[in-house]
């Protein structure tokens, strides 16, 4: 509720109609102050998100323990006593963007050394000349080929020249490899996958709902009910993972050989498993259907959204990769 002060004028700012009360009863706009302070601003955020505590504190119980509920009750109609699906992820989404904030990743320094040496043209592979990427075998050789990339386009023939692309992408492998330890390279894309999370959620998040809409009688359930099932879904993974990140920093604070690491452990292993099965007992509650078909259907989902997402992060991480330091 806001505490700012009643307007002495009785008229609504917003349609004009006579306010006797501290909300207008044509609109619903409240008859307070339009000037408001910063803090007021901030704290007004937060009601608006949460309404009042009891139904904030009500939304993420059910959305924890209660899979499907939220969802059911909100499509019934029952809206007031929860916070809305949109205003919940974003609730969630801005809450765990600010804690990635408050607890970086520490920067370490990074140790480089000077590999860039002269070679002589024997010194290149001689697959080099002789064949094209599909010639090379990983491990040394690839790091020869890389190191030696400038010498190809420079002496090969022409025919065995890199196209614009190629060059690029094995120069940008090279300057990331020369610059970053194995280790760092790890540290670095772990960091920029967690603080993007969130975006990957809201990316995948209509193409959920579509594979929902498929699986599922398009008579009985529009593309809106699978919506705001997939909304609270994922709010619930997003809340999953901001819970286990805040276990972790908080943990991390004390040192990583800290005797209470094992408390991180046991609360990551614990919030894989309920992420995992959580989808099943959701669905089958939500749609209605028997234990077997909801099941199956829940396998084929899982499987499919899978190789979707895995698909997803594979470019995520092609292009994190490619966007190192």
């Amino acid at each position: 509720m806001s505490h700012s002060p009643i307007r002495k004028d009785k008229t609504c700012l917003n349609c004009r109609h006579v306010v006797e009360q501290n909300f207008c009863p044509n609109c619903g706009q409240e008859n307070t102050d339009s000037r408001k302070t910063f803090h007021h601003l901030f704290i007004h955020f937060f009601e608006d998100l949460t309404h009042y505590e009891n139904a904030f504190w009500k939304t993420i119980r059910n959305l924890l323990f209660k899979p499907a509920t939220l969802t059911k009750e909100y499509l019934s109609g029952k809206r007031l006593s929860y916070l809305a699906p949109v205003r919940l992820y974003i609730f969630i989404s801005f809450i765990t963007f600010l804690m990635i904030a408050l607890f970086p990743g520490e920067s370490k320094p990074i140790v480089t050394s000077d590999k860039n040496h002269t070679k002589s043209q024997k010194e290149i592979p001689k697959n080099i000349f002789t064949g094209d990427l599909s010639d090379l075998k990983p491990g040394a050789e690839f790091d020869s080929f890389t190191k030696n990339v400038d010498s190809i386009q420079k002496f090969a023939p022409k025919e065995k020249k890199l196209d614009g692309f190629s060059y690029w992408i094995i120069k940008k492998v090279k300057y990331v490899k020369d610059h970053n330890t194995k280790k760092e390279i790890i540290e670095k894309f772990t960091e920029s996958f967690v603080h993007n999370i969130p975006k990957v959620l809201f990316i995948i998040m209509p193409f959920f709902a579509f594979f929902l809409w498929v699986f599922h009688n398009k008579r009985k359930w529009y593309y809106f009910d699978h919506g705001i099932f997939t909304l609270h879904y994922f709010s619930f993974l997003l809340l999953m993972f901001l819970i286990l990140f805040i276990i972790q920093k908080l943990i991390g604070l004390f040192g990583e050989d800290n005797p209470l690491t094992f408390i991180s452990d046991i609360a990551d292993f614990v919030g894989f498993i309920w992420m995992s099965y959580y989808f099943y007992p959701a669905h089958h509650r939500f749609y209605g259907e028997t234990r077997w078909v909801s099941f199956l259907k829940s396998v084929a989902l899982f499987f499919i959204n899978s190789f979707f997402i895995l698909f997803l992060l594979i470019i995520y991480a092609f292009y994190t990769f490619l966007n190192l330091h």
